[in-house]
């Protein structure tokens, strides 16, 4: 098994505001990773370092053993690496097809249809809307959407911010299945996500932020029969 992601020593923020301090964080190939922690304590600042969209300090991001720190995101979506924001994921005023086409923007046209076709296999929601514009579609066909775009680009790994952030709890059970299964065609997943129960019965391990760091790591199944991460993160306190 070879290592997709690994992060040692990891510091940055946004201009010369410090998020994250010394994170070590790594991610083998075929893993589904999930990150977890209260509000505030740098989950989605993390992932947006990764993705070279928060300001990068220092340490090393490494991707299948090459330095990618401080990288711009158009070079890391060249080496296979994909993300999917929480906000602001789909483009309302234009149609479902044309929110995919952007995502192959510099594709040639059968390699383009081709892989909108294959994206639409893990969401078949999405055939019968292609003509309606994406702010027609329900929250969680609008994650499916983004989810879809992210795959034209034939990523290895995906790094995806609260994919279920208000949704139904349907379709947040339909996306995390979904995501999960991404692992069959060849896909590395990464995700911070606020409904830590649900996410980490789908991982194969965990990481625990606060204020910024790494409190605790291990596999996915211990953490969610750990009565005190259940009382402090998972929201279910036992005597």
């Amino acid at each position: 098994m070879s290592r997709i992601l690994d992060v040692t020593g990891l510091e940055g923020g946004y201009g010369k505001v410090q998020i994250m301090n010394n994170v070590d964080l790594y991610v083998d190939e075929g893993e589904f990773v999930t990150v977890i922690g209260p509000n505030g304590c740098g989950k989605s600042t993390f992932i947006k370092l990764i993705f070279g969209i928060a300001t990068y300090y220092k340490g090393s991001v490494k991707h299948k053993g090459d330095e990618v720190s401080g990288w711009r995101t158009d070079s890391l979506v060249n080496r296979g690496i994909a993300y999917v924001p929480q906000v602001d994921n789909v483009f309302p005023s234009l149609s479902v097809r044309e929110n995919l086409e952007m995502g192959g923007i510099n594709l040639s046209l059968p390699i383009l249809e081709e892989r909108i076709t294959r994206s639409l296999e893990m969401f078949e929601d999405l055939k019968s809307r292609m003509n309606d514009v994406a702010a027609s579609l329900s929250g969680g066909q609008r994650q499916m959407l983004a989810i879809s775009r992210a795959l034209i680009s034939n990523p290895d790994f995906l790094l995806l911010d609260e994919p279920t952030a208000a949704l139904s709890p349907l379709y947040q059970q339909q996306i995390i299945e979904r995501i999960d299964a991404l692992r069959t065609k060849g896909i590395t997943v990464l995700i911070v996500e606020q409904n830590a129960r649900l996410s980490l019965a789908r991982s194969d391990r965990g990481y625990i932020f606060a204020n910024g760091q790494v409190v605790h790591t291990d596999k996915a199944s211990e953490i969610l029969v750990d009565p005190h991460i259940n009382e402090y993160f998972l929201g279910t306190k036992k005597d």
